[in-house]
Formats: C-alpha cells, structure tokens, sequence
C-alpha cells in the first residue's frame, strides 16, 4: 500500500511530500479543531514539542503558493532568552527554518531579531527576560517556548497578551514541559484553551535508543520522569508541607549500611473495594553519631489499595521480610486491637509497636517535613505515588483525594527512628544525690 501510494507521486509531489507536516505529524503535533485561543503542547523531553511548534507558525504565515500570504503577517517568537529562541526556535534541528520548503525558507535577519518570509510576513523574536520588550508591538499569532521554566513567566505572558490584538482570531501556541507554576495552570484552566501532550516514548523512532534507556533507567519512577519524560503536570498544593523541587533534591540512588529499618503500617477503618488504601512504608536510618548527624532513607512504599484485613497484614509482613525490618510500627487508633491480631493471624511472631494518634496529621507531619528541610531524609526511587500525597499534605490538612495513609505510614516511621529516639537521647539525664 505504501509502495504503491509512493509510486503514484510525480517528482514534484515526492518533493513536496518531507514537508506535509499533516501527513507525518503525531497526533499531539497536529493542533485541535474548533474556537481556540492558547494551544498548548504538554510532552516529556524529546516528544516533537519543538517541531510541532515550528510547523504551526509555517501553517500560520504560509499560503497554498510561495507568494501567498497565510492567516498571520506577525508572528511573536518568545523564549526564556533571545539566543535560545534563535538556537532552539529558528536554527534548531527542529525549527523553522530547518522546517521549511527551499521556495518559502524566511531570511534571518539577525541586526533586527526576526525572520522575514518570501510572502512578507515577519516573525520577531522576544526574551522572557525582558517582558516590557512586548509593550507596543502588536501580533496575530505567536509561539511561546518552555513557558514553564521563564523566572518572569507571568509578567510576560499578561505583556503578549496585550499585543494579541490582530487579525480576526488572534491565536498563541505554547510549547512546554510541564512544570508546576501558577501561570501555566492559569492557561490550562481557560475555557480558551486547548491540550495536547505525550510522553518522550511517543517519539522514539527519532531518539537515539541509548538516550532513551539511560533515561528511563535513571527516572522512571520519580516525580522528575513523570514530569520531563511522560509530560504529566505534577501540582504541588498552595502551603505544601513538601515540594516536588525539595522531594528531588533528596533522592538518592542508594541508601548505606542502616543500623534500624522499620515497616510502618496506617491500616484502613474498613476492608474490600470501598477502603481506603493502606499504608505501608519501609524506612531506614543510620543513626551513628550525633543526632544532627542522623540521615534516613525511605526505602519503599508497599501500601495496598482496597485491601482486606489480610492482604493488608500479609504486604506488611512480606515487606519485613523483604527489607529485613526489626520491627512493624502500626497505627490502631480505628482497628484498636484487632490491627495486631490480624497481623498476628499471619506471622505470631511478628515485632509490632502499636502507636496512637492522639494529635492531627498536620501536628504529627511538621516534624516530620522539618526534617527534610534539613536535608536528613533522603528517597529511593519508585515512589512517586507517596510523593504525590506528599506534595498535597499543606498547613491546613490534606487536599488531595481520599486519606493521606501513605504519608501516614511515612510519619509513623520517622518518628520512630528520628523524633522519639532524638528526644530521649537530648532529653537531660537526673544524677541520684
């Protein structure tokens, strides 16, 4: 079928045929149909983001013959800074001129910052560092890379607005890795505003296969590779108690020798597919030394969802097993005895400290996060699901959806290796008289 659509081409049409975006684009580089303002393209790293962008501003300032003018005469090119809009925008691998048919290549024109195409149209470039720089020029389209990263990404954004102001239908799209800031999220809950996106896999027939093993082998799992690689935006809850950017800085590949590992268990108030889901953390710590000195390292999350009491009790236990944990720390505010019991129906011999809550979540968590602004909690990877929790546990209680057990789990089992034992171990010994 391929060979015979091929053969059917005349030598003209074969030409033409490396730059009919349309016919090879992906689906997430193709813009949507309908009454749009702001475009965006959401993708890990290496998803087509910058070649979709590109082929948009050709399909804007472009007509069916060279000569012939498209929708837009004036198209703004924003990037965090003039050199990268030029490198990345313009002379990319992926930009627009290596976009571009020989007969409607523009001319770069580097005194005036902008290119100039065949049939007049002009695309000038502008740096997110210097937002004032789009007060006064007036534009009918333009493309806006890595939105997500400028430090004066608002500012800028509220500035192309304002020069939006030509043509019938004044269009904007915007390339980006998603990142959590607040004016993106703006953006993606305009009613105005359309959303492709894609993971890094999506484009892997262009990508080198080494980048992409490397890649996957060293982020997958974490809330860095979901965010660059699958494209996901990953929020972070106004007055969060932890943040994505401090929950990065405190990976490690692996942890050292432990001198204590504990399995802290947050048991859900009922079983079967209604329940919350259970709790179940591993963590470790070396605990040498002074207690400043103290570090600690989550080593898994092994937490169950919509689990009965005994496949909960029985991941708990396998989680021992697995880490070779001294002791399973289980919070029995809800399940009073019957927690130990059920633990016990499936290993008698287990080591369990019940604990219970007598504060809120938020009290017990402080401690806990101030412990990682200190840099002495440190996290394995793979576990992005407790990360996510994590990130939504604020000032004011938890904000994502359901119960926060995982972060539960986690709590319990820091307090049990770092604050209780650094408050017996400061507390004041009492010489007898």
């Amino acid at each position: 079928m391929r060979a015979e659509f091929l053969d059917s081409l005349d030598e003209g049409e074969l030409l033409a045929l490396p730059y009919l975006f349309d016919f090879w684009a992906m689906e997430h580089q193709l813009p949507p149909l309908g009454d749009w303002r702001s475009w965006v393209i959401m993708g890990g790293r290496g998803a087509g983001k910058t070649r979709a962008g590109a082929e948009w501003v050709r399909a804007q300032v472009e007509g069916s013959r060279p000569l012939d003018g498209g929708p837009c005469r004036r198209i703004a090119l924003i990037g965090e800074t003039v050199a990268q809009v030029r490198d990345v925008m313009v002379f990319g691998e992926s930009g627009i001129l290596a976009c571009s048919p020989p007969d409607r290549r523009p001319d770069w024109q580097a005194s005036k910052a902008r290119l100039v195409w065949p049939n007049g149209a002009v695309a000038q470039v502008f740096s997110a560092h210097e937002p004032e720089g789009l007060r006064g020029p007036q534009f009918d389209g333009a493309w806006v890379d890595e939105l997500a990263k400028w430090k004066k990404a608002r500012e800028t954004w509220d500035m192309l607005q304002f020069a939006l102001r030509l043509g019938q239908q004044p269009r904007v799209c915007i390339t980006t890795t998603p990142r959590n800031v607040g004016v993106l999220k703006d953006i993606l809950a305009a009613p105005t505003t359309v959303v492709t996106s894609a993971p890094t896999e999506a484009n892997r027939a262009f990508l080198a296969e080494s980048f992409l093993e490397e890649v996957r082998a060293r982020y997958a799992g974490t809330r860095l590779g979901r965010q660059e690689l699958d494209g996901e935006l990953l929020a972070d809850a106004d007055g969060a108690l932890w943040t994505s950017e401090r929950l990065e800085d405190a990976r490690v590949d692996a942890p050292p020798e432990l001198d204590r590992i504990v399995v802290a268990i947050d048991p859900p108030v009922t079983g079967g597919k209604q329940s919350d889901d259970c709790g179940i953390v591993v963590v470790g710590a070396c605990t040498r030394g002074p207690v400043q000195d103290w570090r600690a390292y989550v080593l898994a999350d092994a937490s169950v969802s919509a689990a009965s009491p005994a496949t909960w009790a029985s991941a708990a236990v396998r989680a021992m097993e697995t880490w070779g944990a001294e002791r399973l720390v289980a919070e029995v505010n809800q399940g009073g005895e019957l927690v130990s019991e059920v633990i016990r129906q499936v290993d008698p011999l287990v080591p369990i400290k019940t604990v219970h809550a007598t504060r809120g979540k938020v009290v017990r968590a402080e401690p806990v996060a101030a412990l990682y602004e200190q840099g002495r909690v440190h996290h394995l990877r793979g576990l992005g699901a407790l990360e996510d929790q994590m990130c939504a546990m604020t000032s004011r209680g938890f904000e994502g959806k359901g119960s926060p057990d995982r972060v539960d789990a986690l709590v319990w089992a820091l307090h049990e290796l770092m604050i209780e034992p650094a408050a017996k171990w400061r507390r004041p010994r009492v010489r007898a008289v």
